[in-house]
Parts: C-alpha cells; structure tokens; sequence
C-alpha cells in the first residue's frame, strides 16, 4: 500500500482469514485501522496484538454489518483515530454447502443482509461522509469467483449476491468518480480460509485445487495484498473495476 496518504481504514470483518491480513497490510503501510468483528473477540485481540510493532492505532469493534444504525458510529469512531481514507468490506457469509432447493429462506435473507445490504450501508455511510467534507477516499468490496462461476450445486444465492456486490460497485465508482472516490472489487478465487468449515466442508479448497489453473487454492495474503493496492493511491486512476485474484479461474 502506498505510504503517501495517510489515516484510518475501516475494515468489515476483519478478525480472522483476509481480513485480518488487510488489517495488517494497512497498519504496516502506516495507517490507523478500525475493524469490525462479529464472534471470538480473543482473535480480534490477537490481530491487534500483531499490529502493535507498527506504530499506529489499531481499534476492533463487536458489531454485525446487518445492523444500519452501527454503520455511522462505525464511521464515527473511526474518524476519532484520523481522518478516514478507505473502507474495505470484507465481511461475508455463505451457507452450508448443497442444493439451491435445499436452502431456506432465513438463509438467503441472512446471505443478502450481510453480503449485499451490509456491504451498501457501510459504503453509503461512509461516501455520505466523505462528501460533507468535501474529500476523497477509496473503497475495496470483497467479492468472489462465483459471481461470474455460479457456483452450482454449492451456494448460487452466494454466488447472487457476489454478483450483486460487483454490479453496485461499478455504479457507484461511476457515480462519485468525480468527487475523488474511487471504488473497486477484488474477486478471490477458492481461497484456503476458514470459511469452508463454516460451510461444512473444511476440506473444500482441497477439493477444489485440481480445478483451478495453477493448480493450487489462494493464501489469504495473496488476496490481501491485491486489497491493499487497490485501496492505495498506487492505484489512483483505477476505479469501477473488477479484479480477479483467482489463480487462473
């Protein structure tokens, strides 16, 4: 990430797997970090603790991006830190992993509140922010592969509302282009996190490396690092822009 502008970062989930390797990225490059996290806070606490060497304030907050009041107080307390200059939503959930015929209708609600609904208040508290004081910022929206894979027999209302997270972003960097906000997606392939054992297959990115090109499933480092350019001004004239970190796919 480039050192040249410096503040606060807000990071949705960022307690464990690529998010809590954003907010490292960031507190490395010199910037104050706020995340937010659901569960564990003794994880939470520990990516604090691995920040502590860099200098800078890092700050984890309990809160569930499905709450729209929390996202202005996020905002807020974040902006005590520094002045903020990125968001990175990275919170996400899938369900576990079967038959779209399968899935119940709690599931698929809970799927767009946090993947789609969470990922639009938190960016539009925080653009809303940016223009009443007349500055610029840079959003990163965590996608996935199966917007454009599909994901079938898996979780396609997953793969649904990835989609819908890459379609709100290209509109909303075409929107606010002009007002010095950029906003992009970085889309990670099969990526050897957590999340598969969340699904019910912990095995999964095993499962699945064959498929891929380069014959291997992603290190969440790998996925931050593609973050963490994009939300720096090294890359400054990209916005509205979809970039697959996929190992191929």
């Amino acid at each position: 990430m480039s050192k040249e502008t410096r503040g606060t970062v807000i990071v949705t989930g960022g307690g464990r797997g690529i998010g809590a390797e954003v907010v490292q990225l960031c507190a490395q490059a010199g910037h104050d970090v706020l995340f937010t996290y659901v569960s564990k806070p003794h994880r939470a606490r520990e990516v604090v603790d691995r920040c502590v060497p860099y200098g800078v304030k890092v700050v984890a907050v309990q809160a569930d991006v499905r709450d729209p009041m929390l996202a202005n107080a996020v905002v807020e307390q974040a902006e005590r830190l520094s002045a903020v200059i990125g968001l990175v939503n990275n919170a996400g959930i899938t369900s576990r992993i079967g038959s779209f015929l399968d899935v119940d209708i709690d599931t698929m609600r809970d799927v767009l509140d946090v993947n789609v609904l969470g990922t639009m208040v938190m960016c539009q508290a925080v653009v809303r922010h940016w223009v009443g004081r007349g500055s610029g910022g840079s959003i990163v929206n965590v996608s996935s592969i199966a917007a454009t894979l599909g994901s079938p027999g898996e979780y396609v209302h997953y793969a649904g509302s990835k989609a819908a997270v890459e379609g709100f972003t290209i509109g909303l960097a075409k929107e606010f282009a002009d007002q010095g906000i950029r906003a992009n997606v970085v889309s990670p392939g099969t990526t050897d996190t957590e999340i598969h054992a969340l699904s019910g297959e912990p095995g999964r990115a095993e499962r699945v490396a064959p498929k891929i090109p380069m014959k291997r499933a992603g290190d969440p480092r790998e996925i931050a690092e593609a973050i963490a350019w994009m939300l720096s001004d090294k890359a400054s004239y990209v916005t509205g822009t979809v970039l697959r970190v996929a190992g191929g796919l």
